[in-house]
């Protein structure tokens, strides 16, 4: 009989218990939504081709912007502009040429002048005949022309100049890009390449994320949205370990304008509701606690 009453007790009991368990899930709240954390990923690549002889990148790094973080040996590019300097030189010195020529022929064209003016005179005069004056306008037209003709030489040089230093300064562009100036703030994800080895132009070298903020990508109903704004505070919670969630504040910085995994007909409201929209959340991470890839909840 005391047996009796005593599995009595215990079953009542066991009955209680589960009860209140039941009825604290059944208090238990879900979150609004649901997500995972992602980063804006930027890949730096080579903008040139050739050896990589230094590379001082390594995944977890954090870079600052305008550090220089690589080398791409710049030997024949350097030789190159040597050639350039060259090619150069010896345009001028085809300038200084044609100006010593055209300072001859404008002596000589002055000399015709002053020569055409005495037989114009003497031709007054009747002391020259006709020949001896279109002789002296014939050479005095001459002169002229060699002059302009080696005008037009000098325009052309100038312009072999002008080629020249277009370029020297593409090449000099070049060398510039050899030097890997890493261009935003951020972690280092991932590393492609290793020192000495051959990249080419476009090659990727290693890819960088800002990892101060990060976006937590979720997804609601299109019910949800009602309750939604650009700019909205919102709380997000991630994991702190196997029990505790951590409570971390963040905004809402996009809603997407089309819903994912729409239902090709939607004829009810009941349908409508199953449908999903994304939505972005930056979340600040000064103290690195964030991953791109770990989820995250949210709450309005």
């Amino acid at each position: 009989m005391m047996k009796l009453k005593i599995n009595r007790l215990h079953i009542v009991f066991m009955s209680i218990l589960s009860i209140l368990m039941i009825s604290g899930c059944a208090n238990d709240e879900k979150s609004d939504a649901y997500g995972q954390f992602e980063a804006v990923e930027t890949t730096i690549s080579a903008k040139t081709s050739g050896e990589l002889l230094s590379f001082t990148v390594s995944e977890g790094a954090t870079i600052a912007v305008g550090k220089e973080v690589g080398v791409i040996d710049t030997v024949q590019l350097n030789l190159k502009q040597d050639e350039l300097r060259s090619q150069r030189e010896a345009a001028e010195s085809k300038i200084a040429t044609i100006d010593a020529e055209i300072a001859v022929q404008q002596q000589k064209l002055e000399t015709a002048q002053k020569k055409l003016q005495r037989i114009q005179a003497m031709r007054k005069d009747n002391a020259a005949t006709e020949q001896q004056l279109d002789d002296a306008e014939g050479n005095v037209q001459t002169m002229k022309k060699q002059i302009q003709s080696l005008e037009t030489q000098k325009k052309s040089v100038r312009a072999e100049i002008k080629s020249i230093d277009a370029r020297f300064n593409q090449v000099e562009q070049q060398i510039d890009d050899a030097h890997v100036i890493n261009p935003v703030n951020g972690t280092v994800l991932t590393t492609f390449v290793e020192p000495h080895e051959l990249v080419g132009q476009g090659q990727p070298l290693y890819q960088i994320a800002n990892l101060d903020t990060l976006e937590l990508r979720a997804y609601v109903s299109g019910a949800q949205l009602r309750s939604i704004t650009l700019g909205q505070s919102v709380e997000v919670l991630v994991d702190k370990n196997a029990e505790e969630n951590q409570q971390l504040n963040g905004k809402i910085s996009w809603i997407a304008s089309q819903a994912e995994f729409t239902p090709k007909m939607i004829q009810t409201k009941e349908e409508r509701v199953t449908q999903v929209y994304a939505l972005k959340i930056k979340v600040p991470n000064p103290d690195g606690v964030l991953k791109i890839g770990i989820p995250g909840e949210v709450n309005f």
